[in-house]
């Protein structure tokens, strides 16, 4: 996590015109496996920051009402502009990701 910092240490410190860079940057981190033991890919645990979503909050998912990740790539395609509802195998956008101010 050290050099994940040092990224967002960077991105913050850059300004990218009247703004700074991580405030048009999405970053998206975390792993394919959820349990590593049974090689098992649900509940995945993946970090988003920045790119004006809101933040601070914990999103999850009960295993009976779990979500494709791709649904989180919908919400980033559309943050981004791109119009579209589905991205690989999702199911639409992702619940409870909110754009920043909301």
């Amino acid at each position: 996590m050290g050099l994940l910092g040092k990224l967002f240490q960077n991105l913050e410190s850059k300004r990218h015109g009247d703004h700074r860079l991580i405030d048009s940057t999405l970053v998206l981190y975390g792993s394919n496996m959820g349990d590593s033991n049974t090689h098992d890919n649900a509940n995945l645990p993946i970090l988003l920051a920045d790119g004006g979503f809101k933040h601070g909050q914990h999103l999850a998912f009960s295993r009976e009402h779990n979500k494709p990740l791709s649904n989180l790539f919908v919400s980033m395609l559309q943050r981004l502009g791109v119009e579209t509802e589905h991205f690989g195998s999702s199911s639409g956008s992702l619940t409870g990701l909110e754009p920043a101010g909301s």
